[in-house]
């Protein structure tokens, strides 16, 4: 069942006033974070047994076509800065390559085998997982780079928004958060989008939290890249130290990392 080529519960759009128009989006976008909370479960399933890999030097990996890729592409592409991390400890894969992430590459999502050639290009082992992401779940290129993932001994998930589609079925981890059909029939970057932009939010944050990359509630690790970050992270070390600022961003800047800086400042306290 297709449930993200259902008509929409919407129709004549193009006469709709323009407030009932952004009403009736916000409306179905209501729905996104409810469906979400019914596959929390499948989630917790799936990171617990993403964390102890990581810890032994997997990698996540993420793969899909289309806005699912870029989606994955994105999630993967801010785990660096935000937690410190090396670029290929949490990938972003997307059917066409980098140029389909701002063009679309006519029939790259087609191809069965590419995705596992695409992981082929960062190396694998034992403890990678790889998460294929497809709002229908029927996407070729993602079902073919799961399916050689996981007889591959790699650990397997999906994201998807349609209950038991073929992807689900070859993973070993699936999560269906059905948020039913779109407010444009079809047009699978809106509620699916969201969910699966937020289930990806879910899975990284947690992943990392359970890797050590936060201390509290703050990212002690994040890349210093710019002058916000500095700031934000000179402002961490004040409160944690009772630093002033002029001080606390010298120590900041001199050891590279909020974690750092406040190890040397209790360490010398002693």
């Amino acid at each position: 069942m297709k449930v993200t080529e259902s008509t929409s519960h919407y129709d004549n759009l193009e006469q709709m006033d323009l407030l009932d128009l952004l009403r009736n989006i916000n409306k179905e976008d209501k729905k996104v974070p409810l469906a979400v909370e019914l596959v929390i479960p499948n989630i917790q399933n799936l990171v617990a047994e993403i964390v102890p890999r990581m810890q032994k030097g997997g990698r996540l990996i993420y793969i899909g076509a289309g806005t699912s890729g870029r989606l994955g592409v994105l999630d993967a592409s801010e785990c660096p800065p935000t937690y410190g991390v090396p670029f290929d400890m949490v990938l972003g894969i997307i059917a066409g390559g980098d140029t389909a992430i701002r063009k679309a590459v006519e029939n790259a999502e087609d191809d069965t085998d590419q995705a596992w050639n695409d992981i082929l290009e960062y190396g694998f082992n034992e403890n990678d997982t790889v998460i294929g992401i497809a709002a229908s779940g029927t996407t070729p290129y993602v079902i073919g780079g799961v399916k050689t993932a996981k007889a591959k001994g790699l650990l397997t998930g999906s994201i998807t928004c349609n209950p038991d589609s073929p992807l689900s079925k070859e993973v070993d981890h699936p999560i269906e958060a059905v948020v039913g059909p779109e407010f444009i029939t079809g047009s699978t970057r809106m509620k699916s989008g969201t969910a699966q932009k937020l289930i990806l939010n879910m899975i990284s944050t947690s992943v990392m939290i359970k890797l050590g990359k936060v201390k509290g509630n703050k990212m002690v690790d994040m890349q210093l890249s710019n002058a916000k970050l500095v700031q934000r992270g000179t402002k961490m070390i004040m409160e944690a130290t009772g630093l002033d600022e002029e001080t606390a961003q010298k120590l900041l800047l001199s050891e590279g990392s909020v974690r750092n800086a406040t190890e040397h400042f209790y360490k010398n306290m002693k």
